[in-house]
């Protein structure tokens, strides 16, 4: 990727080459070009060069899937380096992220359209600071101020090339006028297959920028800008109840297979990244989630796996005997999408077409709780290759409703109706049953309350963190979630805890007669059964080993490793080596 130098030594302009589109730099194609005339004097050619946007999507291989497993209720291989104690620094900060290539596209774009006689262009201007405000919101969650920029730059500018970062809160007004020019102008209002930015794309992503900032703005006091949250969050609401249309699918099985899907779901579903093997597009998700040898190898802690609620709507841990009850019981009779997230009961997969059990694997599992969402049943060649072809969704519907819940509950708004319309559709999508789905709590869950170190207290705006983390689980939401919470402590201290485990010994997990797991200490037992998962058990708690709470029996407790949290994190160092180009960049609080 170009750094950010080279944004400034260059005004990027478009080439058509054949069917494709590539950037060259000025000295290479002067501005009169017959080419320019081709982008910009035709609706055909503003929209070929549009396309290039969408690179800015998550890319197929690595979609949005992995961005959970560091986070506090995924327990996974290792630890990243932004919580790995003295790993992150200015000089390892990530040099291709401070990477101003996209934005240099887009605004060559901006100014070739403004000269235009196409009568489509306010739609392609539209698609662009779609993109634009996308660019930037990633940038100030990643750097908080940035520089911003809406022209391309001439070479000798050099009050702009060498100017300080702007403050992060300008930059997000901009964002922000760019996303309502989006909604104004983008005249694409449906699309069948989900990939291509429509008005309700924008507006669903507005949703989610707004609910962002007001969250920032209000919990990150020591910016001095609460008072303006709740603006922000009326943006959220505005916004959702400008959209219609759209319906959380139903089925009994609706939630896994709506990410198990080719072709998505539009009904549900407003932006995806699709793949296909004909353009030789493919996933990793099998591969990165379930292989025991490559990837994270993701599982959902205990801690959050308590948090789904019995079919009729109450609290599992209400039930006095929680602590210690056993998987093959603690599945039962929950949210239906516990089981399609995770392997339990019954589950099975298929080898070359073949059924076949598949109880939780621990040896690719951690914590016993072992990932199934987004991943194909078929073992081969999925778990081996990197060959999904399942769309990535972006956007979607129940997003939509749980940002509207979440503002509404912050601004004090929220009716009994308004729930029903918002957490109570998605939960009776989800199989649960009872009042919880028609009323507004009154009473804070006690367990919800501690597991947000005790921040939170207002009974509705816990229940939507309960069902914005389980419905949302592995679509890259929860680390941003913690950010604007301010609850960077919880990257640390999440326990990485798993299943209960009454006593060491061999166990049944999937209740066919067959033992699937048996956990030991000191000399590894053997069995006659092949299929049998040996599990040690540690005395200590030693770097990527398994104990006991309570020694020979009680939670699996998973140590991948050292984590720390400290404040500073909020925000990445911005990369030594940009900075030193470029010394009026600064550099964030704590990290110099």
């Amino acid at each position: 990727m170009k750094n950010i130098n080279k944004y400034l030594r260059y005004i990027v302009t478009g080439l058509f080459v054949g069917f494709g589109l590539i950037a060259c730099d000025l000295n290479e194609l002067p501005e009169a070009t017959a080419s320019k005339i081709a982008i910009f004097e035709s609706k055909n050619g503003m929209e070929l060069y549009s396309k290039s946007f969408y690179d800015m999507l998550p890319t197929p291989y690595d979609g949005v899937f992995q961005t959970d497993d560091n986070s506090d209720i995924v327990a996974r291989n290792g630890v990243d380096i932004r919580f790995t104690p003295n790993a992150l620094s200015a000089i390892n900060s990530p040099s291709d992220e401070w990477d101003f290539e996209d934005l240099r596209n887009i605004n060559y774009f901006l100014e070739g359209c403004e000269n235009s006689s196409v009568a489509e262009k306010n739609h392609y201007m539209g698609l662009a600071r779609f993109f634009r405000a996308y660019f930037y919101f990633g940038m100030v969650k990643r750097y908080g101020d940035v520089p911003w920029i809406d022209h391309t730059i001439d070479v000798n500018d050099e009050a702009t090339l060498y100017a300080p970062r702007d403050d992060r809160f300008e930059v997000m007004e901009h964002v922000l006028e760019d996303l309502n020019y989006a909604i104004e102008n983008i005249t694409l209002t449906s699309d069948a297959s989900c990939t291509l930015v429509t008005v309700d794309a924008a507006k669903a992503f507005k949703t989610r920028v707004c609910l962002f900032e007001a969250a920032f703005r209000k919990y990150h006091t020591s910016y001095g800008k609460t008072g303006t949250a709740n603006s922000w969050y009326q943006e959220v609401v505005n916004t959702a109840n400008s959209m219609s249309g759209f319906s959380l699918v139903q089925g009994e099985n609706a939630y896994r297979e709506m990410f198990l899907l080719k072709q998505p779901d539009a009904s549900e579903t407003i932006l995806a990244v699709a793949l296909d093997a004909a353009l030789q597009t493919y996933s990793s998700r099998n591969r990165k989630t379930i292989s025991p040898t490559y990837g994270n190898r993701p599982a959902l802690t205990r801690r959050f796996v308590n948090t789904y609620l019995n079919t009729d709507g109450t609290r599992f841990t209400d039930n006095a005997d929680y602590k210690t009850t056993p998987f093959t019981e603690e599945v039962k009779g929950r949210d239906r999408r516990l089981g399609q997230t995770i392997r339990i009961g019954d589950y099975h997969r298929t080898e070359n077409g073949v059924p076949a059990i598949a109880p939780p694997n621990l040896d690719q599992s951690y914590t016993g709780y072992q990932v199934i969402k987004g991943c194909y049943d078929e073992r081969f060649p999925y778990d081996d290759e990197s060959r999904n072809e399942n769309a990535h969704l972006i956007f979607r519907w129940a997003e939509v409703l749980l940002n509207k819940a979440e503002a509404m509950a912050e601004l004090g708004t929220i009716t009994d109706a308004d729930w029903a319309a918002t957490i109570g559709t998605i939960r009776a999508r989800a199989g649960i049953t009872g009042a919880s789905l028609t009323t507004l709590p009154t009473q804070a869950d006690p367990y919800l309350v501690e597991f947000y170190n005790n921040k939170f207290t207002n009974p509705v705006l816990l229940e939507i963190f309960r069902e914005r983390a389980i419905e949302m689980i592995f679509e890259g939401l929860r680390p941003d979630d913690l950010y604007r919470w301010k609850l960077g402590e919880l990257f640390e201290t999440a326990p990485m805890n798993g299943m209960y485990v009454p006593a060491l010994g061999e166990y049944d997990l999937n209740e066919d007669g067959i033992m699937d797991v048996c956990f030991y200490q000191g000399q590894r037992p053997t069995s006659s059964n092949p299929s049998i998962i040996y599990v040690e058990i540690s005395n200590s708690a030693q770097t990527g080993s398994r104990q006991l709470s309570g020694g020979t029996s009680g939670e699996i407790i998973w140590n991948p490793g050292a984590r720390e949290w400290l404040d500073k994190k909020y925000l990445y160092p911005i990369p030594e080596e940009h900075k030193v180009k470029n010394p009026a960049l600064g550099q964030n609080p704590g990290w110099d």
